[in-house]
């Protein structure tokens, strides 16, 4: 006699629980936006708030440039920024590469920028550093100013709030200056 195989009931159970998990996820997709393609479109799709935090940082670099980098390494900035502060620099991307970018004249909206970063066109754009924090009176030496001494560096991170303010927008001041007196060392030297 030939023997026969039965379903048991723990194989309905699981068949119907797969097939329930199968139905649900099929239908709880979320649906494609009128006028665009079912698929998604991942290719050229780029934050432009972190196009513009790159551009704010390194405003010599391409806005293509910038969203090809960040659209490679999973729009990390900081993966961005320290490739080109390396000196690797930014690969060019292939021409069927598109973004959907602003003109460079126009800007992306300001969310998450600091408030420095958020003045009004033109005057923001146009200022250095300098400029910008004040320290026209620290350059007047032509960027021969004391270095501060290793005592003040070794300063211990304060509890009070205002003083690690001060702290830090003194080490602001002093890496820009330090920066400064670089860049005129190696234009000397040129």
């Amino acid at each position: 006699m030939a023997e026969q195989t039965s379903i048991n009931i723990p194989q309905i159970f699981a068949v119907a629980l797969v097939g329930f998990f199968a139905l649900r996820w099929y239908l709880n997709k979320p649906p494609a936006p009128p006028g665009e393609d079912a698929r998604p479109r991942r290719g050229n799709q780029v934050d432009l708030v972190k196009v513009e935090q790159v551009i704010a940082m390194f405003p010599q670099l391409d806005r293509r440039t910038i969203a090809w980098d960040l659209q490679r390494n999973g729009g990390s900035v900081s993966a961005c920024t320290e490739r080109v502060l390396s000196g690797r620099g930014l690969d060019a991307p292939p021409p069927s590469f598109q973004p959907d970018l602003p003109a460079p004249g126009t800007q992306a909206p300001a969310v998450g920028v600091s408030g420095a970063a958020k003045k009004t066109g033109a005057s923001a754009a146009g200022q250095d550093l300098i400029a910008r924090y004040g320290l026209q009176a620290r350059v007047g030496g032509k960027g021969k100013e004391a270095v501060p001494s290793e005592e003040q560096k070794r300063q211990a991170w304060s509890s009070d709030k205002g003083a690690r303010a001060d702290g830090l927008k003194k080490r602001r001041e002093e890496m820009i200056l330090e920066a400064r007196r670089r860049m005129e060392e190696k234009d000397a030297g040129a």
